[in-house]
């Protein structure tokens, strides 16, 4: 007999769709680069050729690749942290250690986040290109959507650990 499901709100479902759409962008900008990569390598090494625009794009994939991910680490609480004093402080200190350290870390990226809206902005002012026709803005679009998201995941942690708190 299997056991019986647990009540699933829409509120879960839509954010358990949202966290598999970004596992998959994760893995398919992965895989992107694999092959890329790969085809480079090939084209260069028996043909003296490639893509002109590769390896620039290979570069711009390495920033979505790695905003992406810090934004997975944020969401599973998986960052790195220095917790050597965290150990030896009492269970009541370490909470508000944990609460503090998410506070600030969320301050931080949502400076981080209003400030590369203000780079994007600019950058669609100036509408440079960063590969062939490939506005430097859009390139540059994972930098506010990634600290948004950083920001918005670390403050529901923080109001988490203030709820476990209390």
């Amino acid at each position: 007999m299997s056991e019986p499901q647990a009540d699933v709100t829409p509120a879960s479902r839509w954010l358990g769709w949202l966290h598999n759409l970004e596992d998959a962008l994760l893995a398919l900008i992965l895989l992107s680069m694999v092959l890329l990569a790969s085809s480079q390598v090939i084209m260069r090494n028996l043909f003296d050729s490639g893509f002109t625009w590769g390896d620039p794009l290979l570069r711009l994939l390495v920033l979505w690749l790695g905003l992406m991910g810090a934004m997975v680490a944020t969401r599973l609480d998986k960052h790195i942290t220095v917790d050597a004093l965290l150990r030896v402080l009492p269970p009541r200190l370490q909470q508000a250690s944990r609460l503090f350290t998410k506070l600030a870390t969320a301050l931080v990226c949502g400076i981080l986040a209003w400030q590369s809206v203000r780079l994007v902005l600019i950058d669609y002012d100036y509408q440079d290109m960063v590969i062939n026709h490939l506005p430097v803005w859009v390139a540059d679009l994972i930098l506010p959507i990634a600290f948004s998201v950083m920001t918005l995941r670390l403050l529901l942690q923080a109001a988490m650990l203030f709820r476990d708190r209390t």
